[in-house]
């Protein structure tokens, strides 16, 4: 009998492939299957179908009830087991690795439409991570829709030729070679698009190939692909189309001539699928979903981050979230190297007017960069696995100039080495710079063995015999090419290799060039990525100021992504969901054209922390603060309903302090520039917004926190606390006049005005108890810091403050609203007035050279 139901079932899996679920019911209900059979069938679909709704990974946020006609791959499947076998022979051991890329893709496939359906436009957009796979992801998404049905597959590779050749190469590899039966295609390794003479060879109804095109976000090239598709419309009402955008946020958004395009595309489609993928979202997630345009409104996926990949946060660590407790965040790998800014002329030209005359000097740090990446690829030889190629990355410029005067002297130095590799003091010179880096990341630390200098020392000859130095932009013939064996690469380039492009074996950057936008700041980092048995050795060589940039940037990535998974939890769909996306302040940074949509967001402080973490250290600068604390404790001993003393903690608090001495305080306080998310006038403006319309933030508690075993620091006549140590990130070069403690305020902090046992609880608990204790009423809370703040020992990446005068931090804690949130129409965006910024060059996508 279950033998009888499974064939049943099989029959109904089989039927799948022409109709949809629906349909496929009545065809049974045609073909004279007893209802309770039939019943049976659709409650194993559903459970099938809730078991892919349901999956633990990825996050997705749905528009409606989309029907899920997609459960997974089948026995007959022939593009998907392909991929499978081809991961396996590249080394993909694990079987958690390849059923996690399976449910991944498979909710993928899932959120799109039923090939057969009459006419569908589905939109969506895949979040993942910078190098984590997202090709490997969408190929396996296209294989599985290709085993169910869709036929004609547009993928949208980037503005560069070096991208959409990686791009279709890794595709033929993947999805051609395997099943070349299976497929046509319409581009080429070294041919984008170019008009077929006759379309009915491809789409007609005897032609069952599927067809793949890989093609550039370029104007001439969209503009031919959108013509002639229109010129087929007569073969293309029965062609299901699946559209892979990479890098969706690149060109795809707020572009006049890229964005009407892919639209004309879509159009000329009746059934069709676009999916955008990306690792930087902002400017998708900032689009006017009520605008005909191409915002993700039927579904966002998030895909988790695969295990051993390294990301912003593993190597810049960063600052601690609202509900977590700082001592527990990680300061990262210490895997960055400081370029002084002293050197940055001399590997940048300082004006435009510069270009021209430009030549470089090889600085100490760019030789110590160089010198290490020829020691790390000896030193892979020596382990013998992993990836076989070797690559570094200088970025200091997009100017191609720039790039080619590189040549000369790098190869100066290369062969400079290889003639001096007898010579005593230079080997005692690389002996050196190997033991100081291994001991200070140890091989141990990632499950890895340390290779000895007398070990590599006979690796190097071939390696530097073997080093070839690439300029690798839009105007050199020479790009790195990992097809034709192992590869060991000095790469000099730009743009070009800054978007999607993969760089085989990447092991040493130097990155000095600076970029205005979040998303333009994390697609430069190439360094992101898998490690494979050389997890120890990746060595950044970058500024200061850039190395703050990226340990922001990792925080706003924590934070968005976080978000997106509590959206996804909160049964919202993607219209509403954008919303809230748009006014969170996290991701207000992105090009100017693409927040054309999003520049009249409200910011809300409602549900939120804010608190300090750069100061100033110079005496005068400190003492304005100090007096602008010691006013605000007076006025509140003077006016607060209740005092609150308790010293054994080394804490004060008073209770239901007017707003005005508040406000007055903020007035006085001065918060450090590079803070944008501690504006002054924002938060006062916000606090009496919400004093007027709502009644709330009238009265607040102010505490001061110290340190009960610290020495005394006096606010006012008998309010005295011990002061607080917070030592700063220990920078090679550190900035005159400036410290970053990184984080201030502990979770235990933000509960310090709230009664009950509050020391175990999360930060929503805590938020969710402050609204039921305290709905109306504001935290401010003081913390004295001794100027010296010597860090302890097991601190290795911190240093003592060494400020001139004591600090005072400040944090903030806004309760949630009860109704609707008073915003505040301002963006919030980073200072760059001082910063000489190269953005993304989009003259290419108007390029008639496609």
């Amino acid at each position: 009998m279950a033998d009888e139901f499974d064939n049943m079932y099989d029959t109904f899996k089989a039927l799948l492939d022409t109709f949809p679920p629906s349909e496929a019911v009545k065809r049974l209900e045609l073909l004279g299957i007893s209802p309770d059979i039939v019943q049976r069938i659709r409650e194993r679909h559903e459970q099938q179908a809730i078991r892919i709704k349901e999956l633990e990974e990825p996050h997705a946020v749905v528009l409606g009830n989309r029907d899920t006609w997609y459960t997974g791959p089948q026995v007959k499947d022939k593009c998907w087991p392909a991929i499978v076998d081809l991961l396996r022979k590249n080394g993909w051991s694990q079987e958690s690795a390849i059923n996690s890329l399976d449910d991944s893709s498979t909710r993928v496939v899932s959120l799109l439409n039923h090939p057969k359906e009459r006419t569908f436009s589905t939109r969506g957009l895949v979040v993942g991570y910078v190098q984590s796979g997202k090709t490997t992801n969408f190929t396996s998404v296209m294989a599985k829709a290709a085993d169910r049905g869709y036929k004609l597959f547009i993928v949208l590779a980037g503005i560069h030729n070096g991208l959409r050749r990686q791009t279709q190469a890794r595709l033929v590899q993947q999805l051609v070679e395997p099943n070349p039966s299976m497929w046509s295609q319409l581009t080429g390794l070294d041919k984008d698009f170019t008009p077929h003479e006759n379309p009915a060879s491809y789409f007609g109804k005897s032609n069952r190939t599927r067809v793949l095109c890989v093609v550039k976000k370029n104007a001439t090239v969209l503009r031919k692909l959108a013509r002639w598709l229109e010129k087929a419309s007569d073969y293309l009402e029965d062609c299901p189309a699946l559209i892979i955008d990479d890098e969706a946020d690149q060109a795809t958004v707020a572009t006049k001539s890229i964005n009407p395009l892919i639209l004309d595309i879509m159009s000329s489609l009746p059934r069709s699928a676009y999916v955008g993928y990306t690792a930087s979202p902002f400017a998708n997630l900032l689009i006017d979903p009520s605008a005909e345009d191409l915002y993700p409104k039927d579904f966002v996926v998030n895909l988790p981050k695969p295990e051993g990949h390294f990301g912003t946060e593993v190597l810049f660590g960063r600052y601690a979230l609202d509900d977590e407790d700082p001592e527990q965040v990680d300061d990262g790998h210490d895997m960055i190297r400081s370029v002084p800014q002293d050197d940055v002329p001399c590997v940048r030209p300082e004006t435009r007017a510069d270009v021209e005359d430009f030549e470089p000097v090889i600085t100490d740090t760019l030789r110590s960069a160089i010198e290490y990446f020829w020691l790390v690829t000896a030193a892979r030889r020596v382990r013998a696995t992993g990836n076989q190629h070797s690559t570094m990355l200088i970025h200091t410029s997009v100017n191609t100039a720039v790039h080619n005067s590189f040549g000369k002297p790098l190869k100066h130095l290369r062969d400079r080495a290889a003639r001096s590799l007898s010579d005593t003091s230079f080997l005692s010179r690389l002996h050196s710079l190997w033991e100081k880096e291994t001991c200070r990341v140890p091989a141990e630390d990632f499950g890895e063995t340390k290779v000895s200098f007398e070990e590599l020392l006979p690796e190097l000859p071939g390696v530097l015999d073997s080093c070839r130095v690439i300029m690798d932009n839009s105007s050199s013939e020479d790009r790195l090419d990992y097809e034709n064996g192992p590869v060991v690469a000095i790469a000099v380039g730009g743009n070009t290799l800054s978007r999607g492009l993969t760089l085989e074996g990447l092991s040493v950057s130097y990155f000095v060039r600076a970029v205005s936008a979040y998303d333009t700041l994390l697609q430069m980092g190439r360094w992101f990525g898998f490690r494979s048995g050389y997890a120890d050795l990746p060595r950044i060589w970058m500024t200061d100021e850039l190395a703050e940039w990226f340990r922001h940037l990792a925080t706003v990535e924590t934070e968005m992504r976080r978000d997106i998974d509590v959206y996804m939890t909160e049964a919202e769909t993607p219209l509403t969901f954008a919303v809230r996306l748009r006014t969170h302040p996290s991701l207000r940074v992105t090009a100017a054209a693409k927040m054309r949509d999003a520049v009249t967001a409200a910011s809300s402080y409602g549900g939120k922390r804010v608190q300090t973490h750069y100061f100033h250290t110079n005496a005068e600068w400190l003492q304005v603060n100090i007096a602008a604390a010691r006013e605000l404790v007076v006025a509140s001993a003077a006016s607060a309903v209740r005092v609150e003393e308790r010293p054994a903690d080394g804490r004060y608090l008073f209770r239901d302090v007017p707003h005005d001495a508040v406000t007055d305080f903020l007035s006085a306080y001065r918060f450090h520039e590079k803070s944008p998310e501690n504006d002054a006038d924002l938060i006062i403006d916000y606090i009496r917004k919400r004093v007027a319309t709502a009644g709330s933030l009238r009265r607040w508690n102010v505490a001061i926190v110290g340190n009960p075993k610290g020495e005394g620091f006096t606010f006012a006549r008998g309010v005295t606390v011990g002061r607080n140590i917070r030592a700063c990130l220990d920078l090679p070069n550190p900035t005159p006049d400036f410290a970053d403690i990184k984080t201030l305020m502990s979770r235990r902090d933000a509960a310090v005005d709230l009664t009950g046992d509050t020391a175990k609880l999360a930060e929503e608990a805590i938020m969710d108890k402050r609204r039921a204790q305290l709905p109306d009423t504001g935290l401010l809370v003081l913390y004295p810091i001794d100027k010296v703040s010597q860090p302890s020992p097991s601190k290795n990446r911190r240093a003592p403050l060494n400020a001139e005068e004591h600090v005072i931090g400040v944090g903030l804690v806004f309760p949630k609203p009860r109704d609707m949130d008073s915003t505040v129409k301002r963006y919030i965006s980073a200072n760059l007035s001082n910063v000489r910024i190269e953005d993304e060059d989009y003259s290419l996508l108007d390029s008639e050279d496609a």
